[in-house]
C-alpha cells in the first residue's frame, strides 16, 4: 500500500489508538522490510543507529512482550519503566502497550529518592530498570517487585507472545511524568484515544516537509516523544531516537545522520545557540520543531538561519536556503502541542507568540473565575481538547483542582490579539502579581533581555516579592568571548522596560551549570527564589 493511502487509512481506522499503532500500522499493509524506528543504543545484538525494519522493530517488541508475560504482567498491571537508553523506554512501552499493561516511563535523571517515592504513589505492579537505576533503588522501599532490566526483556521468545491486546478508546495507555519544578512529579495519564487524538489528526492533513527522516532530540520518558514514535511510525518515517538530548550530542547527530527535521524541547535550541552553527554541516535538516516552552527569537533565528527548505516558485518547489522552525506550546497534560506558529529567516512575529490553535482542540483566555477575557486581556489559558490527559495517577484532588468551568488549566498566562493569535507571558507561579493589579512577568522579561543583548545566549529571571516589595535579579549566560566583566545592569533595565526594570536588583554572569533544572531542563525558578529569599533574611 502507498503511503499517502496508509496514512488515509489510519486516520480512519476505529481501532487505531495510542496503544497499537505498530499492529495496525502492519494490518494496514504495510511492508515489514520498511522503516521501523533506529536507535542510538544496540538493540538485542543489532547495531546503533542501523535502522530497524517495521518487521524487526514488531519481532523485538513481541519478545520483550513474551519475556513480560512469562512474569506475571498482565492488562491494566502499572509497570514502571526507569532508565536511559532510549531503545529501553521505547521498546518497553510498545511491549507493555501490546499487553494492555500501564507503561509508567520515568525520567532516568530523576534522583533516586524522588524517584522511589514516584514508584510507591503508583502503587506499580512492578519495576523495569537498568543496571544503574536498579543500584540507584538498592535499599529504597518501592511496594512493588523488580522484574529486571529492560534489556532482559529482549531474550524472549516472540513467537511465544500473547495476542495483542484489544484496546477501548477509554484504556490507560500510559503514564508520564511532568519536569517536577517542585519536588516529585506528577503523573500524568492518557487513554489510548487521548494520546492519538493529535496523530490522528495530522495523518489526515498533507505530511509536511521536514517529517519523512526525523531525529528525535525530546527526552524518551517523555509524552512527546510517544507521540513522535506513533507519528514516525503511522507516517512510515524514518526516525534515530537520541537518549542523550545535550546541544553537542544532537549536533553530531545532525552531521552524521543527515535528518531533514529534528524535533525538541527549548532547552535543547537555547544549547544549539551556543555553538558557531557555521562550523556545522546542517544543510539537510529542513525543519526544527519545538513543543513544550515555546523558544526565544534569538534561539530560533540562529536555527532558522542554517538548513535549507522547499518553496514553491513559478518555477516549481525549488530548495532555497534557510530551514522552517515550527513553534508552539505544549506540556505532557496537554497530548500534543496546542499551538503553532512558523519561522523563516524572513519573518518577525516574535514576543513569544505561539501562534493559532490547532484546529482539534478549543482555547480560551480566562480569568479567575472561569469567565472567558476579550483580545488583549491577560489571563489563565483553558484548553479542550480530545488529546488532553485523563487526569493525575492516583490523584484526584490535583486533577480537580487543575479544572474549571470544563476548562483544563495550565497554569500558563496568556492573551490573545484580534487576529486570533495567542502570546505566552508567563507561568503564572513564576509571575508576580502586585497590589495594584500590575503583574511582572518573568519568561517575557527573559525574551526582552535575549532580544536586546546580543551577547548573551540565555538568561534567567527571578522575581522575588516581599510585602509589597519587588526585586529583580537577572542570570545571564554569556557568548564564548564575551567579557564577563563588562557591566551590562543599564542595558538590562533598558530591556526590562520601567516597570521591571525599577526593581532591578542585579545582574550577574553565570555559567548554565549553576542553573538549578528539572529532569527535562527546565529552570526550577522556585528553588531559585527561595535561594534568593534566603540570602535576603541572611
Amino acid at each position: 500500500m502507498r503511503t499517502k493511502g496508509l496514512r488515509g487509512a489510519l486516520a480512519a481506522d476505529t481501532e487505531l489508538g495510542a496503544g497499537n499503532v505498530l499492529a495496525r500500522v502492519l494490518a494496514h499493509g504495510a511492508d515489514p522490510d520498511g522503516p521501523g524506528l533506529t536507535f542510538d543504543t544496540p538493540v538485542d545484538g543489532h547495531p546503533a543507529e542501523r535502522p530497524l525494519t517495521l518487521g524487526r522493530l514488531d519481532e523485538r517488541v513481541a519478545a520483550r512482550a513474551a519475556w513480560l508475560h512469562r512474569r506475571g504482567v498482565r492488562p491494566r498491571d502499572p509497570i514502571a519503566v526507569w532508565a536511559t537508553d532510549a531503545a529501553d523506554m521505547v521498546l518497553s512501552f510498545l511491549a507493555l502497550t501490546r499487553l494492555g499493561a500501564i507503561p509508567a516511563l520515568m525520567n532516568g535523571k530523576l534522583r533516586p529518592e524522588i524517584a522511589a517515592e514516584y514508584i510507591r504513589r503508583l502503587r506499580a505492579a512492578g519495576v523495569l530498570a537498568d543496571a544503574a537505576h536498579t543500584e540507584a533503588l538498592a535499599g529504597h522501599e518501592l511496594g512493588a517487585p523488580l522484574l529486571g532490566r529492560p534489556a532482559e526483556a529482549g531474550t524472549g521468545d516472540p513467537a511465544a507472545a500473547p495476542p495483542h491486546y484489544r484496546h477501548h478508546d477509554s484504556d490507560p495507555i500510559v503514564i508520564t511524568h511532568t519536569s517536577g519544578t517542585t519536588g516529585v512529579p506528577k503523573a500524568v495519564l492518557h487513554s489510548h484515544a487521548s494520546l492519538f487524538a493529535a496523530t490522528r489528526h495530522l495523518l489526515s492533513m498533507p505530511q509536511a516537509q521536514g517529517t519523512s527522516r526525523i531525529l528525535n532530540a525530546l527526552p524518551a520518558p517523555h509524552t512527546a516523544t510517544v507521540l513522535m514514535v506513533n507519528q514516525a511510525l503511522g507516517n512510515r518515517a524514518e526516525m534515530l531516537l537520541l537518549s542523550d538530548q545535550g546541544g553537542e550530542r544532537v549536533l553530531d547527530a545532525i552531521q552524521r545522520w543527515r535528518p531533514d527535521g529534528v524535533f525538541g524541547f527549548s532547552v535543547t535550541w537555547a544549547e544549539l545557540a551556543r555553538f558557531d552553527l557555521s562550523g556545522y554541516d546542517l544543510e539537510s535538516v529542513r525543519l526544527w520543531f519545538n513543543t513544550g516552552d515555546c523558544s526565544h527569537e534569538p534561539h530560533v533565528r540562529r536555527l532558522v538561519a542554517v538548513g535549507s527548505r522547499d518553496t514553491v516558485t513559478r518555477e516549481g518547489v525549488v530548495r532555497v536556503p534557510g530551514s522552517v522552525f515550527i513553534d508552539g506550546l505544549g506540556s505532557s497534560e496537554m497530548g500534543h502541542s496546542m499551538f503553532h506558529i512558523t519561522h523563516t529567516a524572513g519573518t518577525d512575529r516574535y514576543g513569544r507568540c505561539v501562534g493559532r490553535p490547532y484546529r482539534f482542540t478549543t482555547v480560551a483566555v480566562l480569568d479567575a473565575e472561569g469567565n472567558e477575557l476579550p483580545p488583549g486581556e491577560v489571563g489563565w489559558l483553558g484548553i479542550d481538547s480530545p488529546s488532553l490527559f485523563r487526569g493525575y495517577w492516583n490523584d484526584s484532588v490535583t486533577t480537580h483542582r487543575s479544572r474549571l468551568r470544563g476548562w483544563y488549566l495550565t497554569g500558563d498566562l496568556v492573551y490573545a490579539d484580534a487576529e486570533g493569535r495567542y502570546y505566552h507571558l508567563d507561568r503564572a507561579v513564576d509571575s508576580v502579581e502586585l497590589p495594584d493589579g500590575r503583574r511582572f512577568f518573568t519568561a517575557l522579561s527573559e525574551e526582552r533581555i535575549l532580544a536586546a543583548c546580543a551577547d548573551v545566549t540565555d538568561c534567567t529571571v527571578v522575581i522575588v516579592q516581599e510585602g509589597d516589595a519587588v526585586v529583580t535579579d537577572v542570570l545571564l549566560e554569556l557568548a564564548a568571548g564575551a567579557d564577563p566583566g563588562t557591566d551590562r545592569t543599564e542595558a538590562v533595565r533598558a530591556a526590562l522596560g520601567a516597570d521591571v526594570g525599577a526593581t532591578l536588583r542585579r545582574v550577574v554572569p553565570v555559567a548554565s551549570a549553576d542553573i538549578p533544572v528539572t529532569v527535562t531542563g527546565k529552570v526550577r525558578k522556585v528553588a531559585l527564589r527561595e535561594r534568593y529569599l534566603t540570602e535576603a533574611a541572611s
